[in-house]
């Protein structure tokens, strides 16, 4: 189904995962920067809790192109050498932007 192969490109693009931040905006796990999700995106109003993404592209700002939703947990799964679980840990209880980080899978 879908989700196999978001699983699959996650598997693919891990090192570019990236977390929904509370004030909309997005911060890469590794090597932490902030970034977006580009406007033409379909995700870029739908704004998913946890993304993995292709490239950056800097315009006005840096903007993630190519963008999935991802369960964090895959990330530890797929590659437990790069991620630890503190890492990733969703703190499931944070505060988001109302209506936002609820994307389906």
């Amino acid at each position: 189904g879908e989700g196999a192969v978001k699983k699959c490109v996650t598997a693919g693009f891990f090192y570019h995962a990236a977390k929904l931040q509370k004030n909309g905006s997005y911060r890469t796990v590794k090597n932490p920067q902030t970034v977006s999700i580009h406007p033409s995106s379909g995700l870029a109003k739908e704004l998913p809790r946890w993304v993995v993404y292709h490239e950056l592209v800097f315009t006005t700002k840096e903007y993630m192109r190519q963008v999935i939703e991802i369960k964090p947990e895959w990330l530890v799964e797929i590659a437990p050498h790069y991620y630890k679980r503190k890492e990733i840990d969703d703190g499931a209880g944070a505060k988001m932007p109302v209506g936002k980080g609820k994307a389906g899978l």
